[in-house]
């Protein structure tokens, strides 16, 4: 019998490298279809994707780019913030200081803050624009409704990541911000006092405590939202984006309109300029031989099921690719603006000393307007009530219809045109009303707080859009085309309300058609 001698140290030492790469690498290289399904499926981080994707997901038009963009940003400032932590401290004496160190006297600190606050911009614009194209191409129908509503969960956590860094630097536009949103938090005593309610009975205190986790803006605040920030909402947010990307995943891959061309149609899409970018073209030669099990061909409630493999192309390189050109120009973008623009640093935080005007991040802005008419209704109703609305959508549109259809068709861009008009009319009419003419406190200065409250510009505006909403639902029979209409007066005052609030509001809060209009000190 031949005797089998064990491998000596010094052979296990010189195949070291092969078997390291072998454990680790459980494939060939991916040179065909099958070598690179397996490149997926083998590696904990593409296994996020399907191994096979559909050809037109991978076009430029389909989704801009916009939820990779997102997740390159996040990324972006997961790395960009791990650097700052590691010189900031968030104590009330030192956050300030540590702010300028940053930026004056750590070795590119200056362009690593930038970077991050630009990144930080990018992500809030991003995901509502990510959001109106998921809604204009009715891509959160049925089977992909839960993921609507976890994307709706990643925009709350988009905007709270961006206010709670927008108070860590403790300068005046971060402590007078943080008072705004304390006094929002605080509005529900004006309901209960103007109800009648017992002096010891406030929620608005509880709710300001909770946020502030004293009675006032200090380093109990700082603390819990350097904590949030950094820790809490970030873990929060990875978890929503891998549950956003499974889904994806498991409702089908990205909505597309029905017949789209294929290579297994025989029509293969044109290859553009931007290879990368565009939907690949079939390679003959690397057509794997293979047979179809059942689970091939039985039709059943899965999104995958009826759906011939050869219709798709391997996720890599050609998914891969156009990720990673999304991150360039991401990263790019970031750079670029972190360079020649820097982040706003203010004078240390002053309570002495109030801003004048004290207004919130940008995004938040159009939101002050609303609540500068009343901080309950503005600040907590309207918010709540459109965050529940939007997330309810896809159960309250039931229409049967394809998806993947900007505006679902020529109708849908008529409703969105003609809402985009009336929004804009009412928006505009919300403004110039109580500046030229006052409002009912004006008007009958013995009126009872309650109806002050409820009946005030904002909640107008919002009946206004709810209204127009039905009507075109009535008018047209149609609850898609009803939503594509309110959806769209939304946004058009979201847009409109934010620029009054960035450039047409001066100190008190009175209005101004620029800057130069202002009262001097």
């Amino acid at each position: 019998m031949a005797s089998h001698s064990s491998p000596t140290f010094l052979d296990n030492l010189k195949a070291l490298p092969g078997n390291l790469w072998n454990a680790i690498f459980r494939h060939g290289r991916p040179t065909s279809d099958r070598a690179r399904s397996q490149a997926v499926f083998s590696n904990v981080f593409l296994h996020i994707h399907s191994a096979r994707v559909h050809p037109h997901s991978l076009r430029l038009a389909t989704t801009w780019g916009l939820g990779v963009g997102l997740v390159a940003q996040f990324i972006i400032l997961t790395v960009t913030g791990i650097l700052l932590m590691v010189y900031y401290m968030p104590a009330i004496g030192m956050a300030y200081d540590s702010m300028k160190d940053i930026h004056y006297v750590v070795p590119t600190g200056r362009v690593i803050r930038n970077v991050h606050r630009w990144a930080s911009h990018m992500m809030v614009v991003f995901v509502i624009l990510h959001m109106m194209r998921v809604f204009y191409t009715a891509s959160y129908k049925k089977p992909r409704e839960f993921n609507w509503m976890v994307g709706m969960i990643l925009f709350v956590l988009t905007l709270a990541l961006a206010f709670t860094g927008y108070i860590l630097p403790w300068d005046q536009l971060a402590y007078w911000a943080l008072t705004i949103a304390a006094n929002i938090a605080g509005s529900p005593n004006e309901l209960t006092a103007s109800l009648g309610f017992a002096e010891g009975f406030k929620p608005g205190d509880v709710l300001k405590e909770l946020l502030l986790g004293s009675s006032e803006a200090g380093q109990h605040s700082l603390i819990r939202f350097y904590t949030l920030h950094c820790v809490f909402l970030p873990v929060l947010t990875t978890i929503a984006v891998a549950v956003h990307f499974w889904r994806i995943r498991k409702d089908g891959g990205l909505a597309r309109p029905q017949g789209t061309p294929t290579p297994a149609g025989g029509h293969p899409p044109k290859v553009g300029p931007a290879p990368s970018m565009a939907a690949p073209a079939v390679q003959v030669e690397e057509a794997p031989r293979k047979t179809y099990g059942l689970m091939c061909v039985v039709r059943d409630r899965s999104p995958h099921t009826g759906k011939d493999p050869d219709e798709t192309v391997p996720s890599w390189p050609y998914l891969l690719r156009a990720e990673l050109l999304v991150f360039m120009v991401v990263m790019l973008m970031c750079v670029a603006l972190g360079y020649f623009f820097d982040a706003p640093l203010r004078e240390l935080a002053n309570p002495a000393l109030p801003e004048n005007p004290a207004k919130a991040p940008w995004y938040f802005l159009g939101l002050q307007e609303i609540v500068s008419y009343s901080a309950f209704v503005g600040g907590i109703v309207i918010p709540t009530l459109t965050i529940i609305g939007l997330g309810l959508i896809p159960f309250l549109d039931r229409e049967e219809e394809a998806p993947g259809i900007w505006f679902s068709g020529p109708r849908g861009r008529r409703a969105a045109a003609q809402a985009a008009v009336f929004a804009m009319i009412a928006a505009v009419l919300t403004v110039a009303i109580p500046v030229n003419f006052g409002w009912l406190r004006n008007w009958f200065p013995g009126i009872h707080q309650l109806v002050i409250i409820f009946v005030n510009p904002g909640t107008l505006l919002t009946a206004a859009y709810i209204v127009w909403s039905l009507v075109v639902i009535r008018r047209t029979r149609s609850t898609r085309l009803g939503g594509i209409a309110l959806f769209t007066c939304f946004v058009v005052g979201f847009v409109i309300l934010t620029y009054v609030g960035t450039y047409l509001r001066g100190p008190n809060w009175d209005f101004y058609w620029s800057t130069s209009q202002w009262p001097g000190h």
